[in-house]
């Protein structure tokens, strides 16, 4: 049986029995879990293994959190729209003159941040050594066309996404995206999580466990359509899972992908937002501010995720195929792998979950959501 350490106030004993039971059941290698109420920690859990040399996952271990990290950035967004440094809802090309070239001169933020854009892979395809090449990683997606509508539908931007937000944070800050978050966020909110991991952080990095398939998933199985906007999409940059456990993804700013940290920093920045932009005195956005993660970007068949997807403002919205929280004031996003993030604005609730075993599949792991519903179990038993 593995040792559970940290803490789980009383009426959350169901959750830390879930996050105990992923480890029996073989699921786990290491892994924390983490939830705040009205700001004030409830959960915070880890247990595990930080590698497969049995390194105990400690306290303050952090890991490669991928598409976990899109909240961050997100919030980098928000928080320069707040201030009135930014206009969502106007054309990119506003602040980056060369974005416009082929016909994406009405594009908007919204729509970068709601995955409509029509940029969810890079036209022509990159190597993925080419992630950590900032400028040419951005320099083709300012120069490609949009592979549908923009606007019209979702198509996962799983990597895109994070270049294409923070060269709106750079052309708008005049900073990268991992110093603004950094500088606007991490630091104020005491958060341990990093877009760009200082080479001083490197020693409590734990190692992930890559799923069995890259990013493109098995492309010699029957029936797959190579010219899809799904296949498209995932081979224009055509990862492996293995990336994330070198020096050079930990240092590149990936802001899609790329961010490092553990439970206890992503619930930490999240409690911010579940609290209307407030958190122990520090306000990093107003209350309407936050309310814009709720504005509707996409309700469709994503054309890369294959499923249906509510995409709000930076984050996902629930519906009917991912009612991880009741209360309609609420979103969420997760990483590759495994690592979720639901932020409840009604219940001021804020629940993450890390991990280094990765699950096979962009969607579909069961781990985090169990800790989620545990979570909600905990909060009726509050009163």
């Amino acid at each position: 049986m593995t040792e559970i350490h940290g803490t789980a106030k009383p009426g959350f004993e169901a959750l830390r029995a879930q996050f105990a039971k992923n480890f029996d059941d073989g699921l786990e290698r290491g892994a924390s879990v983490a939830v705040t109420l009205h700001g004030e920690p409830v959960v915070d859990l880890w247990a595990g293994d930080a590698d497969g040399e049995g390194t105990p996952w400690q306290q303050d271990t952090i890991v490669n959190v991928w598409s976990t990290t899109k909240t961050m950035a997100a919030t980098s967004l928000l928080i320069l729209a707040d201030r009135g440094e930014l206009d969502l809802d106007a054309p990119v090309a506003d602040v980056w003159p060369e974005f416009a070239a082929n016909g994406k001169d009405r594009i908007t933020t919204a729509q970068i941040m709601g995955h409509t854009a029509g940029l969810s892979g890079w036209d022509p395809a990159i190597e993925p050594a080419d992630l950590y090449d900032w400028d040419k990683a951005v320099s083709v997606l300012g120069a490609q066309a949009p592979w549908w509508e923009p606007g019209t539908a979702s198509g996962y931007h799983a990597l895109t996404q994070g270049y294409l937000e923070g060269e709106v944070v750079r052309r708008v800050s005049g900073r990268t995206i991992g110093t603004f978050f950094r500088e606007e966020v991490a630091e104020p909110l005491g958060a341990d999580f990093h877009i760009g991991l200082p080479e001083s952080e490197e020693h409590r990095v734990g190692e992930m466990v890559p799923p069995g398939v890259g990013l493109g998933g098995d492309l010699s199985a029957a029936g797959v359509d190579l010219t899809s906007v799904a296949v498209r999409t995932l081979l224009s940059a055509p990862i492996t899972g293995a990336e994330c456990n070198t020096r050079e993804w930990r240092a590149a700013e990936i802001p899609a992908a790329g961010g490092t940290g553990n439970a206890r920093s992503v619930a930490r920045v999240h409690s911010m937002l579940a609290n209307g932009g407030t958190v122990d005195g520090v306000t990093l956005l107003s209350p309407a501010g936050v309310e814009r993660i709720l504005v509707e970007q996409a309700h469709n068949q994503d054309l890369v995720l294959g499923m249906k997807m509510r995409m709000g403002t930076g984050f996902g919205l629930m519906n009917d195929l991912i009612p991880l929280s009741p209360n309609p004031r609420s979103f969420f996003w997760g990483g590759w792998g495994g690592s979720i993030a639901v932020t409840d604005l009604d219940a001021g609730l804020s629940v993450a979950y890390v991990m280094n075993k990765m699950a096979d599949g962009l969607v579909g792991d069961l781990r985090g959501a169990m800790l989620v519903f545990a979570a909600y179990q905990g909060l009726a038993e509050q009163g």
